[in-house]
């Protein structure tokens, strides 16, 4: 794990982030002194441990989705990310969350998102862009961290996924279960580059339309992913709390591994 992370301080990756870190020193000085940043501050820390001791079904966008039958959970405390609203009629409920902190998904998706009938958590970014949200404020330290405290700065550590898991842990969710996390894309290419799409079908994603051909997303850094992953299991494991890794022939190492329909199964009984 540390030579691949040490593999990614390339000069072509370096630069770019400098010049992201230097951008983002505006939107810093607003979360730090600004009026709406300690109004979002105040709903923030009205969630921290709300839900202390329960169990959350995580939702990423994997195409096993499409496999599964998601009807069980109605009823349970689910948490989306990014697109999946698209689904949402598919399986018969809305789930209670729903977290996008990409830009590119925000650029594009952001007004959808707004209007969704849920508790969304997104980029403190478009915190004037959107007025139905709460926000979280991105760091730009090079390594991932697990940030306690949201009212500070969190590391998204290269995917959604870690800002949930951080997000849920702050929740006081003592079980994390995570589906549709196929860690795997068909798409090559250099981690975090911006590209337009070119395919007619999304094959990454539990539907063909979920990033539509002239859509840009980034590439995903698995492994960056996968350090953040490893950091969120540990903390969690240190301080009792578990995540599980529920997903159907998913391709992710790092966390427990469990059946997801014999999960299901529980939850029915």
């Amino acid at each position: 794990m540390i030579q691949k992370t040490a593999s990614r301080f390339t000069l072509s990756r370096i630069i770019p982030a400098i010049k992201r870190r230097v951008k983002e020193l505006l939107y810093l000085f607003s979360w730090t002194v600004g009026g709406a940043a300690k109004h979002n501050k105040r709903i923030l820390l009205s969630y921290h441990n709300r839900y202390q001791g329960k169990r959350l079904f995580l939702i990423a966008n994997g195409p096993s989705i499409k496999d599964m039958d998601l009807s069980a959970l109605k009823g349970e405390l689910t948490m989306c990310m990014n697109r999946f609203y698209i689904y949402f009629d598919k399986i018969g409920f809305i789930p209670n969350f729903l977290v996008c902190v990409e830009d590119l998904v925000l650029e594009q998706f952001g007004e959808d998102i707004n209007k969704l009938p849920l508790q969304k958590f997104v980029n403190w970014r478009f915190h004037k862009k959107l007025n139905d949200c709460n926000f979280l404020k991105e760091s730009y330290a090079f390594n991932p961290f697990f940030q306690g405290d949201l009212t500070r700065p969190t590391h998204f550590g290269g995917t959604v996924t870690f800002a949930c898991l951080q997000l849920a842990y702050y929740m006081g969710f003592s079980e994390v279960i995570l589906i549709g996390l196929d860690h795997s894309f068909k798409e090559k290419g250099t981690p975090a580059t911006t590209e337009v799409r070119n395919y007619e079908k999304d094959e990454s994603h539990f539907d063909p339309n979920y990033f539509p051909k002239g859509t840009r997303w980034k590439l995903p850094d698995l492994d960056k992913s996968e350090y953040g992953y490893a950091i969120a299991r540990d903390h969690y494991k240190k301080n009792g709390r578990k995540i599980i890794d529920a997903t159907i022939n998913g391709h992710c190492t790092i966390f427990e591994k469990a059946d997801y329909y014999g999960i299901i199964k529980s939850v029915a009984a």
